[in-house]
């Protein structure tokens, strides 16, 4: 039996709220993973806002691709993991940026957390999914 989503599935898991994890490559040291907020929707790219002053944007530039990986913590487990090319990295609009922040915190809180933190620094990192893995123990 196998416990791998078929392409219908995996996309449409990725494209549920979860928090994603990516993970950049880094010359001469570990790779960089942490939490994100991310979006995606059935064959498209997977769109990541942060600061260009980040760790992470520093990373992504650097080596030009990256991971992200989604996941259940509960039984039964499941997980979904997408790794690709960076294809472009534009300040998000306004509507892209609500978009991320109400599809996690609700309208309120995402309209204040975009009130915030949306400012000459942002940028939307978007990932073309290249290679995809995943599981699903519940299959």
């Amino acid at each position: 039996m196998s416990f791998v989503m078929d392409e219908q599935e995996r996309a449409a898991f990725l494209a549920d709220v979860h928090i994603g994890v990516i993970a950049i490559e880094r010359p001469g040291k570990g790779p960089l993973a942490v939490p994100v907020w991310y979006g995606y929707h059935p064959g498209g790219d997977v769109q990541v806002w942060m600061d260009r002053r980040s760790h992470k944007f520093t990373a992504i530039s650097a080596a030009g691709r990256f991971s992200l990986v989604a996941q259940v913590e509960t039984v039964p487990y499941k997980y979904v993991s997408v790794e690709g090319p960076v294809v472009s990295t534009e300040p998000p609009t306004r509507e892209e940026a609500l978009a991320l922040a109400i599809r996690y915190v609700g309208e309120r809180r995402g309209t204040e957390y975009v009130d915030g933190a949306l400012d000459d620094g942002s940028v939307l990192v978007r990932m073309r999914p290249e290679r995809w893995l995943s599981n699903d123990q519940g299959k």
